[in-house]
């Protein structure tokens, strides 16, 4: 092989390593371990997460009641995503870890129970929904503040971005196979495949290592640590603003709710349940999983306040074009382009969050993150599906990508220092 050749195939081989997702993290025995946890878990989860709000339309055939899913979800994640991540701080981590995995299990059990046996309550739905959020709340703050306990610092972002990836990747595949699953083994089976994926995972995380504080001292969670961390992130004025985009970007542009009734009624699924289900549910993760992939370049972006607002309006973009689709396979592209939008933002804030929070405070604002990142959309399912029964799904969802661009607008004017940020600011 020629000088010149081996030179060519050396950029190659650069330019490829600084596209593609950084693997080195998983290099990491611990890490590798909670990455397993994670991956197994990945498609099982979205099961779960299809099958909850495709029983509630079953059992009512409303909209409005799968918006309701929102606030019985929405309330356990804000109790116990705050106090999660204040327990976080302040006990082991991998023994929570352990308590908040076995909890899922528990609760995909019993879903799978109610729904085998054909009880037909949507309110023991709603409970068991609630418990399997409040365990949920408890156990994604804790996951992420793990993270920079195992591995080198500089490796958090390639970290963060592999966990998105693979969390992505299972909200692609697992909607798909719930579409796909759902006329031929029914419904209840879904709860149960979840539960046999939580089961196996308990034994990755089980083989972490003991993750105390680092203070030494092991002490029971209240509301003063609770309080400190929102008096602790006060002081963060960046990070704040992060959270305030991206509720502005969730609350108003998330159009879940609506899935059930578009894929039966402007979509063409069968009353049971379909294909053009999965593919709602699967294609805002589809978007996401490709810019995961491809992720290597973001962090040579150093104007991350910027790249945030940019990201957050494509994003109400593609809702509003989304919401004025009457193809199916034209309101996938929109709902793909709004995932790869939604992972921008996510690889840059979930970077902010990292490089801010000193170790005593992390699993705090991991917990406000879990807030913000999985109380934002349920808050969505709530307004979209009320909305959708008012004035249909149409409107619903191209109301709400406008509201976003309006609203982002604003809070950019109101909020310049976020606009201005660059990540070397953190970085010092």
């Amino acid at each position: 092989m020629s000088v010149e050749a081996g030179s060519q195939r050396g950029k190659k081989r650069k330019l490829l390593k600084s596209v593609v997702v950084d693997v080195r993290p998983l290099r990491t025995p611990a890490f590798r371990r909670l990455f397993t946890g994670t991956a197994i878990t990945a498609i099982g989860s979205q099961l779960t997460t299809v099958a909850v709000p495709k029983q509630v339309f079953d059992l009512t055939g409303s909209s409005g009641y799968v918006g309701l899913t929102g606030i019985v979800a929405l309330v356990p994640l804000l109790v116990f995503g705050l106090w999660g991540g204040a327990i976080a701080d302040t006990v082991d981590r991998r023994k929570l870890l352990i308590v908040g995995n076995a909890g899922i299990a528990v609760v995909s059990a019993l879903l799978w129970v109610q729904a085998f046996f054909e009880v037909g309550s949507v309110w023991l739905v709603f409970v068991l929904l609630a418990f399997n959020q409040a365990f949920f709340a408890v156990n994604m703050p804790t996951r992420s503040a793990i993270v920079a306990r195992l591995i080198d610092p500089e490796l958090l972002p390639a970290a963060a971005a592999l966990s998105g990836t693979v969390n992505t990747f299972g909200m692609v595949f697992g909607p798909m196979a719930a579409g796909a699953l759902m006329p031929v083994l029914g419904l209840p089976t879904l709860y149960l495949i979840d539960t046999i994926a939580l089961v196996v995972a308990l034994y990755a995380v089980w083989r972490l290592p003991s993750l105390p504080p680092l203070s030494g001292t092991v002490r029971a969670a209240g509301l003063k640590d609770v309080l400190d961390g929102f008096r602790y992130m006060a002081t963060q004025k960046v990070l704040l603003a992060s959270f305030v985009v991206d509720i502005i970007a969730m609350v108003a542009g998330m159009p879940r709710a609506l899935f059930p009734e578009m894929a039966e009624r402007t979509f063409g699924d069968p009353p049971g349940g379909g294909l053009a289900l999965g593919w709602l549910f699967a294609a805002i993760p589809i978007g996401s999983v490709v810019i995961g992939l491809f992720s290597g370049w973001l962090g040579r972006v150093r104007r991350q306040g910027v790249a945030v607002t940019i990201a957050i309006c494509a994003w109400g973009v593609a809702v509003i074009g989304f919401g004025l689709s009457s193809s199916l396979w034209l309101a996938v592209v929109f709902l793909c382009l709004a995932g790869a939008a939604d992972m921008v933002s996510a690889i840059y804030r979930q970077a902010i969050l990292v490089m801010a929070a000193t170790d005593e405070m992390r699993g705090r604002m991991q917990g406000a993150f879990t807030v913000v990142v999985a109380g934002g959309p349920r808050l969505a399912d709530l307004t979209h599906g009320w909305t959708a029964a008012a004035v249909g799904t149409a409107a619903a969802s191209a109301g709400g990508g406008a509201l976003v661009i309006v609203l982002i607008a604003i809070a950019v004017a109101l909020l310049p220092a976020f606009w201005r940020y660059r990540a070397a600011a953190v970085a010092k």
